[in-house]
């Protein structure tokens, strides 16, 4: 099973890099969000969790999300694998993520950092929200408030994956097929 965890922060590509690699290896794609509001939708007891906190204004738990995500696991297992977008942003995360994946027995196969400077993202950040109608894609000073906010807190990350000899870091900047060919070799090679 190809497991594998996409990281970038935001506007590095992720979105349109997941979708490719998941035609091209049949996985499943797992986006957090994507899995919040499909829960929410189906009226599981997560989702409904997950909803009252959300109407509260509050961020729903760890474990409420590893829940979703075991189910997704669960509900799919004659899968190729997962890819995980947006998810963990956090050490204790993908401590949890690794806990789960080895109770399914499974594993991350790797995770594939996508590299890009910081005055692309904002180029990019603002080119997407001319078009997204996202009013944290319009601003500049949220948009680097984000970017920092990825490096302090999400790319540690990184961290524990490369002490796990499971990291991989691609260079997002070029046309949309190039870096796909890049992220197809570094998937091979996991």
């Amino acid at each position: 099973m190809l497991n594998i965890v996409l990281f970038g922060p935001p506007g590095a590509g992720k979105g349109t890099q997941s979708a490719k690699i998941k035609e091209k290896y049949q996985l499943i794609h797992l986006s957090t969000g994507d899995l919040l509001r499909s829960e929410i939708a189906d009226g599981t007891e997560l989702g409904l969790t997950a909803k009252k906190l959300m109407d509260e204004g509050k961020l729903v738990p760890d474990e409420v999300v590893i829940g979703m995500i075991d189910h997704k696991l669960k509900v799919n297992p004659d899968a190729n694998g997962f890819i995980f977008d947006g998810f963990p942003r956090t050490v204790a995360q993908a401590e949890a993520l690794d806990k789960l994946m080895e109770e399914n027995s499974t594993a991350i196969s790797g995770m594939i950092a996508l590299e890009v400077s910081e005055e692309e993202l904002t180029g990019r950040l603002l080119k997407r929200g001319e078009t997204s109608g996202r009013p944290d894609d319009q601003n500049v000073d949220k948009i680097k408030t984000r970017i920092h906010e990825y490096e302090s807190k999400t790319a540690v990350v990184a961290n524990y994956y490369k002490s796990q000899d499971k990291f991989k870091s691609v260079n997002g900047i070029g046309d949309i097929e190039d870096i796909f060919n890049k992220l197809t070799k570094a998937i091979d090679a996991l």
